[in-house]
């Protein structure tokens, strides 16, 4: 049996980034042959990410990167908020963030099949899984490429917000992107909110309007009335301006003679269903499941 020294220990760490007690074992299995200790642990380190991928991925970041004209906004999840504050998973989400504009990938799949730092995007995926014992996933990324102008705006690392706006003033695009993080907008103005949003908040507000027992014109205008402050309530120009509540956004941006293009909000986890754990139950099973064995 092959001494196993410390230098090899860290020399394999150096090599593959996984626990010291791992490179350990894997050098003993391997009795002190590195080249085997790596394939070993890339073994079991895959093994790990395997048995990762079904958990639940409802923490994690938003990243942004602007290059020129070019900027992409990304959000990358994982389990828990501890492992969204690593360094190593905050730097594989900027360095994706900035591969997003390098290569202009079509999607999440395209994105993962990219070459960095001589691995791909979804090998360097799995060895962080690997070492951290924590699923993690791209969800989603927008990029812009545009002649106007790009400017971003991260609270924490929670929010992230991207705009793309034309104006002299630089300061107005940042104002904007802040407000679009605040008061989450869905839509540019009334005419783009999505027509499902539109019905769901119909079908609430006639239920609402039915309960008042008004004749059904009456109703009718209730329901509509619903509808059309729902609209300004969540389209980013009839928003009162969050710095300025004597002005909208768009009486703002005309002030500034200044105009918003488009704009891509991230909240982390946003949709996703988190796994609840009931404990007690966990318990309660546990219990039931030794007294019937």
């Amino acid at each position: 049996m092959a001494a196993i020294t410390a230098a090899m220990v860290g020399e394999l760490r150096a090599k593959t980034d996984a626990p010291m007690m791992e490179c350990k074992k894997a050098l003993t299995e391997a009795d002190g042959d590195m080249a085997r200790a790596e394939e070993i642990l890339r073994v079991k380190l895959g093994s790990k990410a395997s048995k990762a991928a079904s958990r639940v991925t409802a923490e994690g970041v938003v990243a942004s990167y602007i290059a020129g004209g070019v900027g992409a906004l990304i959000e990358v999840n994982c389990e828990t908020d501890f492992v969204s504050k690593n360094d190593d998973f905050l730097k594989f989400t900027a360095d994706i963030a900035k591969l997003v504009v390098e290569k202009n990938p079509a999607d999440v799949a395209a994105l993962s099949a990219l070459p960095l730092d001589g691995k791909t995007v979804e090998e360097i995926r799995s060895e962080l899984i690997g070492r951290i014992g924590e699923n993690m996933s791209i969800r989603r990324f927008q990029r812009f490429e545009t002649a106007a102008k790009l400017t971003s705006y991260l609270h924490g690392v929670r929010i992230g917000v991207m705009v793309e706006f034309d104006g002299a003033d630089e300061q107005v695009g940042k104002d904007v992107a802040m407000h679009i993080a605040a008061m989450k907008p869905v839509a540019l103005s009334s005419d783009q909110v999505p027509a499902e949003l539109i019905a769901k908040e119909r079908s609430v507000a006639s239920l609402k309007a039915a309960e008042s027992g008004k004749p059904a014109d009456i109703v009718e205008k209730m329901v509509e009335g619903s509808v059309q402050k729902f609209l300004k309530e969540v389209s980013l120009f009839n928003q009162t301006f969050v710095k300025n509540d004597k002005q909208t956004v768009e009486q703002m941006l005309k002030a500034s003679n200044a105009s918003v293009k488009s704009f891509t909000m991230y909240v982390v986890g946003e949709g996703i269903e988190k796994k609840q754990d009931d404990f007690a139950a966990e318990v309660a099973a546990q219990v039931a499941a030794a007294k019937k064995g």
